[in-house]
């Protein structure tokens, strides 16, 4: 029998998901069901066969959409380090599974919570002029309903949040915080170009499956080939090749007065900057996909049959983002451009025509304090002067 209840005239299907996937052996936490406040009234006059496959379309939904719920690591600065099993019985935002997975590697986790806020940072720097800004919630999802929807800033986000989690993990093996990994000794050696491999190379395989495994367990679970779902994994892993296909070598040379007659060297991941700009190239170029199916496998091609396929590490979205532009209460995140500032001069889409949606801007000058005058003092410190000036600042009306 299925239970619902109607809250504030709204309908809620609050257990139902639970006991439908407890039956299938993958426990969801009800919190992901009890923010569902806006579901339209349904008629009480309802089979129970039809409620059921309504409230299995909205569970498998749900796990696709609000795979990014982990992100809300970022916000749990007062949980402290996460050093022993029961904290990670605490932690919002994550599924039962990444409970599971919190609990085997828990001295991971502190790198995880890092990577969610190095995928928010990255996020918010890489779409700061654009109207869409990557504001966070308090609440889940961090981003709000933007990541629940199969747009292309859904796919930014999918792609750098997995990237960052590797990211985060490779860095904490390098630099000895794990002790189920360090670095990668599979590089070693003397290379074709006549260097000698040493040093510590970044431990990238370590932290690739670990995302994989903690990142993806979502769409991983039995029975998720959504259109959805298949677009979160090919983003996913978008991301980590950001990575991947940007390793670079770092040398160091040893030798008489400087000279380089002994040069060792290692494998390093690039900046982290390095890998935001290369995910966002993608998100201008992203492929918008509709599922298919070839034989027995469902798979994403693009919707526009002219268009080429899209590659491994090209980012891909179901549907057209809407046009951000206004606040729309019933959408959090949905926070509009009234207020934002805009530059007067450009064309582009950080030019108040473009950001203010033409509904125009306001003008005003304001004081900016600047540091000015620098000068270096032996030894060994810069000193300067604190220089004020007025400058224009356009905000959008």
């Amino acid at each position: 029998m299925i239970h619902w209840m109607r809250v504030d005239g709204l309908t809620a299907f609050r257990g139902a998901c639970s006991c439908l996937f407890f039956h299938r052996r993958t426990p969801v936490h009800l919190g992901i069901i009890s923010g569902l406040t806006d579901l339209p009234n349904l008629p009480l006059e309802m089979t129970e066969e039809y409620v059921l496959r309504c409230v299995l379309m909205l569970c498998c939904a749900l796990l696709s959409a609000n795979a990014s719920n982990w992100l809300y690591l970022a916000k749990l600065s007062s949980v402290g380090s996460i050093r022993d099993e029961e904290t990670c019985e605490r932690l919002r935002g994550l599924i039962q599974r990444q409970v599971q997975i919190c609990k085997r590697s828990v001295e991971v986790m502190d790198a995880v919570r890092r990577g969610a806020q190095l995928a928010i940072d990255e996020c918010q720097f890489q779409f700061r002029n654009r109207r869409w800004n990557c504001s966070t919630l308090e609440t889940m999802p961090v981003f709000g309903k933007i990541v629940t929807q199969g747009t292309r800033e859904a796919a930014f986000v999918y792609a750098i949040s997995a990237a960052s989690v590797a990211f985060a993990v490779t860095r904490a093996c390098s630099s000895g915080e794990l002790e189920k990994c360090g670095c990668d000794h599979n590089v070693h050696g003397v290379s074709p170009e006549g260097f000698q491999w040493s040093g510590c190379s970044d431990n990238i395989a370590y932290g690739v499956a670990f995302s994989q495994s903690f990142v993806d367990v979502r769409e991983r679970s039995k029975g998720q080939s959504s259109s959805r779902a298949l677009m979160n994994l090919h983003n996913n892993e978008a991301g980590r090749k950001a990575i991947l296909s940007h390793m670079r070598v770092e040398c160091k040379c040893h030798g008489v007065s400087g000279s380089c007659e002994v040069k060792t060297c290692w494998k390093a991941m690039p900046p982290f900057r390095k890998v935001g700009n290369v995910i966002k190239e993608k998100f201008d170029g992203a492929t918008e996909v509709e599922q298919r199916k070839v034989g027995t496998t469902k798979v994403l091609v693009p919707r526009n049959s002219q268009f080429k396929p899209h590659t491994d590490e090209d980012l891909v979205y179901l549907e057209p983002s809407p046009d951000f532009c206004d606040y729309d209460p019933r959408t959090p995140g949905m926070l509009g451009t009234v207020g934002r500032q805009c530059n007067r001069t450009s064309k582009a889409i950080d030019g108040c025509e473009l950001m203010c949606c033409g509904r125009g801007f306001q003008t005003q000058e304001v004081e900016v304090v600047d540091r000015c005058s620098c000068k270096f003092h032996w030894c060994c410190y810069v000193k300067c002067k604190q220089c004020r000036k007025m400058v224009e600042m356009h905000t959008c009306r």
